[in-house]
């Protein structure tokens, strides 16, 4: 049985209702219209994407000071690339593919390249379909927080391609968005012409620039948490409530703060936040005593740490 929780959250803009969406290269800020039920549209934004909230939530539980996890999430597994020199380079928990990070395959476990060691983990054969099971077990084991946001292993050496889906998804859609257009000048107090050879270019000069942000009638979190997806994987109830546990913790932390998005967006929850996201402390505790239960980490090293090869031979 499928059993998948959906929230949708209000949020508002501060510390004016003006805010500035997520931009892409070549879109500029996501707009697109919202078709009604009676052929009537609703002008829409794109505040945050999916991708970009997987990148906020993951960054509840790591210390970018320390380049250690915060707690609780330290009290389970992942994986540590360290240089040559044994010096910290990256890990599983702030790359952008996670187990697949290019930092990861590139890297070596006990002198075997890693990419040997995940697919002998995963049970990965020719003319043999993947186990998903395995394949899920083993990256728990590794770093848990694979199964919560997901991985894709799109390796061509293998004999497969094994994907982890990502069980909770989250993303912020303004409703009834108007354009805000505002700018300013950057000032030169000794070069106040352009010339050549010192223009603007080259940061001199009185440059004047343009900026567009938005407001809106609404601003809402959509949150998708695929609980029956920890279920599949043949892991034990403490391990499946480990990975549960994980999610809402790390959306609770999220919700427990203003969330500055970018320089000029800062949103906040708009009344309560939900029961099951409303006590971060109390998912935190159950994180640390499920983690201490689980029978798939009894035997298994807290920190798995690989070595890179800065050639990028395998």
């Amino acid at each position: 049985m499928t059993h998948q929780e959906i929230h949708h959250i209000p949020l508002r803009s501060e510390p004016s209702p003006r805010f500035q969406p997520t931009g892409f290269a070549d879109l500029g800020a996501a707009l697109y219209d919202q078709p009604g039920p009676n052929g009537e549209t609703t002008r829409m934004c794109l505040v945050e994407s999916a991708q970009s909230m997987a990148n906020h939530l993951e960054s509840q539980g790591w210390d970018d000071l320390t380049n250690q996890p915060f707690p609780p999430l330290d009290s389970v597994p992942w994986v540590k690339v360290v240089g040559k020199d044994g010096g910290y380079l990256t890990s599983s928990r702030t790359e952008a593919h996670r187990l697949y990070s290019a930092f990861l395959r590139n890297s070596t476990l006990n002198s075997k390249p890693f990419l040997d060691v995940l697919r002998d983990r995963f049970g990965l054969e020719q003319d043999r379909p993947v186990d998903r099971r395995q394949v899920a077990q083993a990256a728990f084991q590794l770093d848990p927080l694979s199964l919560v946001h997901g991985a894709f292993f799109a390796e061509g050496k293998w004999p497969h391609q094994p994907q982890i889906t990502r069980a909770i998804t989250a993303f912020i859609e303004a409703e009834n968005v108007r354009e805000a257009h505002s700018g300013g000048v950057k000032t030169d107090h000794v070069r106040r012409k352009q010339q050549a050879g010192g223009g603007s270019s080259e940061g001199y000069g009185m440059v004047p620039f343009h900026r567009t942000e938005y407001t809106a009638a609404k601003i809402t979190l959509h949150v998708a948490l695929d609980i029956s997806l920890f279920r599949s994987y043949g892991i034990s109830n403490e391990a499946a409530d480990l990975l549960e546990a994980i999610a809402r913790w790390e959306l609770a932390s999220l919700l427990s703060q203003q969330m500055r998005l970018r320089t000029a967006c800062m949103l906040a929850v708009e009344g309560d936040v939900p029961e099951v996201f409303a006590n971060p402390p109390q998912l935190a505790e159950r994180i640390t005593r499920l983690s201490s239960r689980c029978p798939e980490l009894k035997e298994v090293d807290h920190i798995t740490e690989v070595v890179w090869n800065s050639k990028g031979k395998r």
